[in-house]
């Protein structure tokens, strides 16, 4: 199983928490507003399938 979307999503989310957490000052850009907002698209992603490995090729007998 391909969960490559979710263990990204996931790091980016502790990247956010950790910039929070710390109170880093960052550009506009790379603040932990839009990093989790980055995660949660890829999460997003993840959840519909998109990236899963899978593909409806036929049923295998």
């Amino acid at each position: 199983m391909y969960t490559v979307l979710a263990i990204i999503a996931a790091v980016l989310f502790l990247i956010a928490w950790l910039i929070n957490a710390a109170e880093v000052s960052t550009n506009d850009i790379f603040t932990s507003t839009n990093v989790m907002l980055v995660g949660l698209a890829l999460l997003a992603l993840h959840v519909a399938g998109i990236g899963s490995g899978w593909a409806a090729r036929g049923r295998r007998r």
